[in-house]
């Protein structure tokens, strides 16, 4: 292992919840790097991203068509690589720099972990490539980088927020694919498998690294698309996109923050009640909730996958349009190891994830429940 575990923080900080943690003013901004051509390099710098990649984009034909929906699939896809490249890099950067709180203890464990990251970095380029490919096929908008702003001040934190971020990708990713499905549009669906199986060892590195169990469930657990979109916002400086966001024909919802468990980064694993709040303002499917007790609404949960889980919301107080209130957790009977994605609901009973967009008033709420493990080093394999 490259460094010890125990000096890595091993609470996840909440996707949306600690993107939102500051001041935009008060934190620098990252891009995506354009120094080899990217997001449209040559043929040499795109062979140069291949070989740190260690691996080619496919050279298969594209597919003779795609659905409208698969191609907003696609736009999130690219809009979410796009994140973390920029992500990825302003860590390489920090870690490079010797920035405090990204130093290790050895330059043998840096150099180590820098050749990872860079690895990891190509190859989120080349994901990238590929749906901005796929979306130019077809005449279609794709996203360009925007800036972001990151909440993280030292390696601990980078490592598990890309944990988190991750976990979230591979649920949206299995939304993608059984969109692909029903639409009949099965061309890219080996490459969007593929892709599932690279971001999933790559979260079993993170994992490790977080002295947790590096396979998280059985079944991982399932998003949609417009949670994931709405997320990825608390990321972006406002206004700093190149094209409007309404080009991606999904909702942002308002986000739904997680109060209990370190903002939801460290629940423990038992029934217990969690406390989320809400800005609810501008949003006009709560508007007759609002200063009410909480009757009709509801905390969804996706996990594993398990059919959505609907629990009352329940202690309801208001400020303004800001609503605070408690839910039950139920962890003991569907084992919600792993991450959870909470939703605040005007519904209760869903037939599946699909389901939930049409009736979701703030959302995600990310919930991470943790199997610590010994923190293993090289020397002890």
């Amino acid at each position: 292992m490259l460094f010890d575990p125990l000096t890595l923080l091993t609470t996840a900080l909440a996707f949306a919840g600690a993107a939102v943690a500051a001041p935009h003013s008060t934190r620098r901004s990252f891009g995506v790097p354009s120094d080899d051509g990217f997001p449209a390099p040559n043929a040499q710098q795109l062979l140069d991203i291949e070989r740190i990649a260690d691996g080619k984009l496919s050279n298969a034909p594209p597919p003779a068509k795609l659905a409208p929906s698969s191609l907003t699939a696609f736009q999130v896809i690219a809009f979410n690589e796009l994140f973390e490249v920029a992500y990825f890099k302003s860590m390489i950067d920090n870690i490079t720099a010797d920035v405090p709180g990204y130093q290790l203890p050895s330059q043998a464990k840096k150099d180590e972990l820098l050749d990872i990251m860079q690895t990891i970095l190509a190859q989120e380029k080349l994901h990238a490539l590929n749906a901005i490919g796929t979306l130019k096929y077809f005449n279609a908008f794709a996203p360009e980088p925007c800036q972001y702003v990151f909440p993280t001040t030292n390696i601990r934190d980078a490592v598990a927020l890309a944990e988190t971020f991750t976990a979230v990708v591979l649920g949206t990713l299995q939304d993608a694919s059984q969109l692909l499905a029903k639409n009949g549009d099965d061309g890219p669906v080996r490459a969007v498998a593929s892709v599932i199986g690279q971001e999933g060892e790559q979260n079993g590195f993170f994992r490790i690294l977080l002295a947790r169990k590096p396979s998280e469930k059985p079944f991982l657990t399932t998003s949609v698309a417009s949670y994931a979109w709405s997320a990825l916002q608390g990321f972006v400086v406002p206004g700093s996109c190149p094209f409007p966001l309404s080009n991606v024909d999904l909702p942002i919802f308002k986000p739904l923050s997680v109060l209990s468990g370190n903002a939801g980064a460290d629940v423990d694993a038992r029934d217990q009640h969690l406390t989320f709040s809400a800005d609810l303002t501008g949003v006009s499917a709560a508007a007759k909730y609002v200063g009410g007790n909480g009757s009709g609404l509801f905390v969804t949960y996706l996990t594993g996958q398990q059919l959505p889980i609907s629990e009352p919301v329940q202690n309801v107080h208001w400020s303004g349009n800001q609503i605070t209130f408690e839910a039950f957790f139920p962890y003991n009977d569907n084992i919600m190891d792993g991450l959870s994605i909470a939703a605040l609901t005007t519904s209760g009973n869903f037939t599946g994830p699909d389901d939930l967009p049409a009736a979701t008033i703030a959302a995600p709420g990310l919930i991470q429940v943790y199997s610590k493990v010994k923190a293993w080093d090289s020397s002890d394999i």
